[in-house]
């Protein structure tokens, strides 16, 4: 371990050897932890598993810690273990006596987390035979990590971006393209549920659920292909965990450990990364940590949707999860964090906040993206529309610390950059952006079409 004033490194050879599985620490009912097939074909077996075995078992099981491949690892240590930082400069600006710590994901070649898990299925899909990966991505970081780990692995990809994220991001099509990847903009007419969505809605923004609904179908299409998703799935959260496990020497190399934890929310996987080994060391050492998600208004999933059985999908293909949902027929409004527009929370994200294990806040689009520009000028780094949520909520916390006269340690993510938002990021200099927020009708309407989950105990 190396410590400056400021930042603690680790050596490659500390990437840790296994991810963690909260499973192992959190009581979720069996049909809770496996998902529910949607469609008669699924049931009967006429639909191929679309996730290998190997990844599947270790996403279900009780066992604690999943050893990383040594191939996978491998790749990690091309830019892993990421720096934890103690952010002093932003202290400083904010008068307060907290100590205010960020895990800096952005530092890799797709600027995010996200990569920690594209290596890891596109390795796992490879090894089960499949040639070709299809995907839905909402901001691009997920499609940017899967063209790249593709590449590497030797796979072929295609990628479905949501169509406002296209429009706002081009950059991040290029990137994706640099590494081979096919991007078709969602919803578009590929594929028969995006042409129905184009009919029923000709200006609509997209969102990631429509992304994958289009992904999941034209992967049954490709020889050899098989679609895969960036975030909610428990594998996916377990790929994740390395962040915290990392997070975690470091924090005691610096002689903390964090009163709060925060990361930012989509479906889930960074919050999980950085949140579940602290959940797991709050239990061991009885620590009154607390585990903060943040979302955005434009898409509250937590603090104001509803614990039920859903699709993951808007077409409604894809087996149904146990989770905080809007209804997978919501759209969110156009906010530029598109990596957060998505309907549902993970299951074991789900279930961590059902049983009053975590907390959760949203905010308006506005307030993070001033909290996003404070914190690029003070820590010169410039987080991603995502990320600046979760800076938003530690200002937030240091503020209330510096009220109080409390000197605690607050722990976030920065999951990634914004160099390629730089264009949001104008939009809020030229105070162009707007705030949104979405109605309770709005809600109340897209959950009215949740699904019937059919016989309690049914699952795949």
């Amino acid at each position: 371990m190396k410590a400056t004033r400021n930042q603690y490194l680790m050596d490659e050879d500390d990437v840790p050897t296994h991810w963690y599985n909260i499973l192992a620490d959190l009581d979720v009912p069996a049909d809770v932890r496996r998902a529910r097939p949607a469609t008669d074909e699924a049931r009967s077996g006429k639909l191929a598993p679309n996730i290998p075995l190997s990844l599947y078992r270790g996403s279900v099981g009780r066992q604690r810690f999943v050893e990383i491949p040594a191939e996978v690892r491998e790749q990690y240590q091309t830019w892993r273990p990421t720096p934890l930082i103690r952010a002093r400069r932003l202290e400083q600006a904010l008068e307060t006596p907290a100590h205010l710590y960020y895990k800096y994901e952005g530092a890799n070649a797709s600027g995010s987390h996200k990569l920690n898990s594209a290596l890891a299925q596109a390795y796992y899909y490879k090894k089960a035979g499949v040639e070709h990966l299809t995907t839905g991505t909402g901001a691009g970081q997920w499609g940017s990590a899967l063209s790249m780990a593709c590449h590497a692995l030797g796979l072929d990809c295609t990628v479905f971006m949501v169509r406002l994220s296209h429009a706002q991001k081009p950059y991040r099509r290029v990137l994706m393209e640099l590494n081979g990847a096919r991007v078709i903009p969602s919803p578009g007419g590929t594929t028969q549920a995006g042409r129905k969505l184009l009919a029923d809605s000709p200006d609509s923004a997209g969102s990631v659920s429509i992304a994958n609904a289009e992904a999941l179908e034209y992967a049954q299409t490709v020889a050899n292909g098989r679609f895969c998703v960036g975030s909610g799935e428990n594998h996916v959260l377990l790929h994740q965990t390395v962040i915290g496990e990392e997070a975690l020497r470091q924090m005691k190399a610096a002689g903390e450990f964090p009163d709060v934890v925060i990361a930012s929310m989509g479906a889930g996987s960074n919050f999980a990364g950085l949140a579940f080994p602290f959940h797991r060391e709050k239990l061991r050492s009885g620590a009154d940590t607390r585990l903060v998600a943040v979302e955005p208004e434009a898409c509250p999933k937590l603090t104001k949707g509803r614990y039920a059985w859903d699709y993951n999908d808007i077409s409604g293909t894809t087996p149904m999860t146990k989770m905080y949902t809007l209804g997978h027929t919501f759209v969110a409004p156009g906010v530029h964090a598109g990596g957060l527009r998505y309907h549902g929370a993970a299951p074991l994200v789900s279930a961590l906040y059902d049983q009053g294990l975590m907390e959760a806040v949203a905010y308006r689009q506005k307030p993070v993206f001033e909290a996003g520009a404070f914190f690029a000028r003070t820590e010169n780094v410039v987080p991603a529309p995502e990320s600046a949520h979760a800076v938003k909520a530690a200002i937030d916390e240091a503020v209330k610390a510096r009220e109080e006269r409390s000197p605690k340690v607050i722990l976030f993510n920065v999951s990634g950059h914004g160099l390629l938002d730089l264009s949001a990021y104008d939009q809020y200099l030229a105070g162009d952006l707007e705030d949104h927020a979405v109605s309770d009708e709005h809600i109340a309407a897209s959950l009215a079409a949740l699904p019937d989950p059919g016989p309690v105990g049914v699952t795949s």
